[in-house]
């Protein structure tokens, strides 16, 4: 899959970005030492200026690609769940079994993710990380429901409608598929977030993955 993978171009929605990063050498340095420092300092301490004496460049030259860190935080979200959905389709190519094409869906939007070594300039283990940690920050704002009309949103839809197919293929009398997907996609981020910091309340660790958790949660939940 990583060989097929490494010849697919993430296409992220232009309204996001002044100058697509992706097209140049200067574009690439922003993106990934971005999603180190964000990481690193997470979002709220993390500013152009900061990015810009990381990368050895001047401020304003990241305004030319993103107006505010909020867009390149949306950006890398679109770019991570536009991944996301491409893993998940050759998952589930020529399988058959409703059953078994669910669990390897679950298993990709939830599973610990390791870094992909034909995006060089991107760490998806680190960009998981900021994901887990910062996703909903893209989600609640003021300005979603206008973000959602501009399809900022649009990808991270996607991978919960195709989840949302599958569900309904293996029961398709079952009433809250699209709840139950989303709360699969959203949850597996909460319960990450869990293992690692509040440890108390959650079944989640070493032994038990969220992926464990909520492949159970569905089979159960659909079960005729």
């Amino acid at each position: 899959m990583q060989n097929i993978l490494s010849n697919i171009t993430i296409t992220v929605n232009p309204k996001l970005f002044v100058k697509n990063p992706e097209t140049s050498d200067l574009g690439k340095k922003i993106i990934s030492q971005s999603i180190i420092l964000i990481n690193e300092i997470g979002f709220e301490d993390f500013t152009f200026k900061k990015l810009g004496e990381k990368i050895g460049s001047n401020e304003s030259s990241i305004y030319r690609y993103f107006e505010s860190k909020h867009k390149l935080l949306l950006y890398l979200c679109s770019w991570y769940w536009a991944w996301m959905e491409y893993r998940m389709l050759f998952s589930i190519t020529n399988i058959s079994d409703p059953l078994e094409k669910l669990k390897r869906a679950i298993t990709i939007v939830t599973e610990k993710i390791d870094d992909d070594t034909q995006t060089l300039h991107i760490n998806e283990a680190v960009l998981n990380q900021i994901i887990i940690a910062e996703f909903t920050k893209t989600l609640l704002t003021k300005e979603v429901d206008e973000e959602n009309k501009e399809g900022f949103f649009l990808v991270y839809k996607s991978v919960i409608n195709r989840l949302i197919s599958i569900i309904e293929e293996v029961n398709p009398n079952y009433s809250f598929s699209k709840s139950l997907a989303s709360s699969i996609v959203e949850g597996s981020l909460h319960q990450h977030f869990l293992k690692d910091h509040l440890k108390t309340i959650t079944n989640c660790n070493e032994n038990n993955s969220p992926t464990d958790f909520y492949i159970e949660l569905a089979y159960k939940t659909l079960k005729k």
